[in-house]
């Protein structure tokens, strides 16, 4: 699926971010990695849907959880990428709110969600 064929998506343009979820009420927390796992899917496309990551995986670190898409190979390694770009999500231990970082690995996206939490605090 390229990025025109999303709905939303404009030729040329990145890829529409997923939906906005307005917050309810508190997010639930989570007290492991399944139950992380179970939050983080509301977050990405349903596994192996056209256009969707191949498999989730979750990266535990000291005050959140780290939502990873892995997504299949394209069939041209070479060819630059139809969807550029794209978030991994970040599930506080604390209070469950949701924090999209870029796909970053996994210690990169954790530092840079160490020093997002720094920014707000001040």
């Amino acid at each position: 699926m390229t990025e025109s064929d999303r709905p939303g998506s404009a030729p040329g343009l990145p890829p529409t971010p997923p939906p906005f979820r307005p917050r309810l009420g508190p997010e639930p927390l989570p007290t492991n990695e399944a139950e992380a796992l179970v939050i983080g899917r509301q977050y990405f496309s349903e596994v192996g849907s056209p256009g969707g990551p191949s498999a989730l995986f979750v990266h535990e670190f000291d005050i959140g959880y780290l939502i990873l898409a892995s997504w299949p190979r394209p069939e041209d390694p070479t060819a630059p990428p139809a969807d550029p770009g794209g978030s991994h999500v970040v599930i506080s231990k604390t209070d469950g709110e949701v924090t999209f970082v870029p796909n970053f690995p996994p210690e990169d996206a954790v530092e840079l969600y160490h020093q997002i939490l720094s920014r707000r605090a001040s």
